[in-house]
């Protein structure tokens, strides 16, 4: 009779602690899903092509116990600040101004298009933050580099610039890819406020997919080298295992 109300006693005191326990308590194992955006800097061939970008990424990890995280992510690349001069050299009229079929003059604008995807290994140091599981979040990535110069003609009709004719325009370069990130990383104590920032850098050993290019009658460069620096920031969200609090009669 005495062994019932102390297994009873116990599991109250089990349920208790279990539901009491919080992030702060341990480091412990999750999955994260993250949005977020970064402004980036060109450099190397990229910089001869365009100016500062837009980075809109999505992604997800996995954290073990130890802080090691495994994941993978991807993110769209977008701007209007095209540099590469002359792209639309060969279409202009003598008065500089491209002409669709209706011989009216025609609004083209010049933008920048294209999009990673990597797999990423990492590690959390929990140097600062409010518990183990938040830190300074060092990670690399390999994976793949796309992008173009997408020449948009609205509502008018350029023969020059329609259909297969692009081809001699867009600049279309992708190839292999690498990232490196250092950034601070917070999963918030009750699970309510998780966010990351951090710098970032993006190399991709590209090359060109049209070999011709239109406006400059000449092939283009086999090999590049493009680089994009930026800084990211965005939001977590954690999924945790779910907690055993049912209560268990032996």
């Amino acid at each position: 009779m005495f062994t019932r109300p102390f297994l009873l006693v116990t599991c109250v005191v089990l349920f208790r602690s279990v539901g009491a326990q919080e992030i702060k308590d341990s480091t412990i194992a999750l999955v994260a899903v993250q949005a977020d955006y970064a402004q980036q800097l060109p450099g190397g061939d990229m910089a001869d092509r365009f100016g500062t970008n837009s980075n809109i990424g999505i992604g997800t990890f996995r954290k073990t116990r130890n802080n090691f995280t495994l994941g993978a992510e991807g993110s769209f690349l977008f701007g209007n600040n095209v540099v590469e001069p002359g792209v639309l050299r060969n279409v202009l009229n003598s008065a500089g101004q491209v002409v669709d079929t209706e011989g009216e003059m025609a609004d083209v604008f010049l933008y920048q298009r294209g999009w990673t995807v990597f797999a990423t290994a990492g590690r959390i140091f929990p140097v600062f933050g409010p518990n183990e599981n938040s830190g300074l979040h060092v990670k690399l990535g390999g994976g793949f580099m796309r992008h173009k110069i997408r020449v948009q003609t609205q509502k008018n009709v350029v023969p020059q610039l329609e259909d297969d004719y692009l081809q001699g325009y867009d600049r279309l370069a992708a190839g292999p890819a690498g990232m490196f990130y250092l950034g601070y990383q917070h999963f918030g104590n009750k699970g309510r406020i998780n966010f990351h920032f951090g710098v970032e850098l993006m190399v991709g050993a590209t090359q060109a997919l049209h070999p011709f290019n239109f406006d400059t009658e000449q092939y283009n460069e086999a090999h590049r080298l493009d680089l994009l620096t930026g800084l990211r920031a965005g939001w977590t969200l954690p999924i945790y295992r779910k907690k055993d609090t049912r209560i268990h009669y032996h």
